[in-house]
């Protein structure tokens, strides 16, 4: 770490880079992860980013889409195929690809080829985002993870209709 004029930078060596398997995660979505910065503690308010290996017939995460949340990918070696709501596009080394808040910006990639896909995920965080999957109509809340399933949405006042009851068990006797 350098610190000048109350600025640190943190440097995150590309000779000390260590990968491992993203926890929890199924097969067909297994995805690793570059850990030297949590090791060096770094942890980002409101610029998150990650470096990922997507090994060959590996899917990054379920196609998705972010409501509060910008992201980009960077492609730093090999290759992938891109899923939008335009469709199937390959992605090749040096390509950049931002994905917008909202539907228009969902996303999904999977390593069509025999090598390794190593790529940059950098994404706006404002300490909350609700994260939509069309394919299965989850809901994901962050930073709780918690899940939801979509079709089972309620309307605002569902369950309010006895408040007065409500009042009455917990009034002073």
């Amino acid at each position: 770490m350098i610190k000048k004029y109350g600025i640190m930078a943190t440097i995150l060596k590309s000779d000390q880079r260590e990968f491992q398997e993203s926890p929890n995660r199924i097969d067909n979505y297994r995805i690793f992860t570059e850990v030297s910065r949590a090791k060096k503690g770094v942890n980002p308010e409101n610029l998150n980013f990650d470096l990922r290996q997507l090994h060959p017939d590996q899917y990054s995460a379920p196609y998705h889409f972010h409501r509060y949340a910008e992201e980009l990918f960077m492609i730093i070696s090999g290759s992938a195929t891109l899923r939008t709501p335009n469709g199937l596009e390959i992605l090749n080394s040096g390509d950049l690809v931002f994905f917008e808040k909202g539907e228009t910006g969902a996303h999904q990639l999977y390593n069509h080829t025999s090598a390794t896909c190593t790529y940059l995920d950098i994404r706006t965080y404002i300490g909350y985002d609700v994260a939509e999957y069309p394919d299965s109509d989850k809901i994901l809340l962050v930073p709780t993870f918690e899940i939801f399933n979509k079709d089972s949405q309620a309307k605002y006042f569902d369950g309010e209709a006895k408040i007065k009851d409500k009042w009455k068990e917990i009034e002073p006797r």
